[in-house]
């Protein structure tokens, strides 16, 4: 007997871990209005570049050299960045620690 429940598409995953030196992002919502009130059709993409972090790699977990943790919100670059086709929206990404340019933290 399977790990993975089924459904009537197949089965199901319960989990997505990332392997290497990678995380798995939610990236956020495309935007359809600027920031000064502008509201933007919706032919036109702009692709986002923010996401919070679900998981991070065994890896990279105590890794010192990259600070980052589950739900940091951080700036990414979506080139090598591989979509994960794990819920219907397609906002989950595995991204390569070396694509992730800032992490966004609270002032002290």
């Amino acid at each position: 007997m399977s790990d993975t429940k089924t459904n009537r598409k197949g089965p199901r995953l319960e989990v997505v871990e990332p392997i290497g030196k990678r995380v798995l992002i939610r990236k956020d919502e495309d935007r359809k209005q600027t920031k000064s009130g502008i509201h933007l059709p919706d032919k036109i993409e702009i692709p986002t570049l923010t996401g919070r972090v679900v998981t991070v790699s065994v890896e990279l977990t105590d890794d010192p050299n990259y600070p980052i943790a589950q739900y940091d919100r951080v700036l990414f670059n979506p080139k090598e960045a591989i979509p994960v086709d794990f819920e219907g929206d397609n906002r989950l990404f595995v991204v390569p620690i070396e694509n992730i340019v800032a992490v966004f933290r609270a002032a002290e």
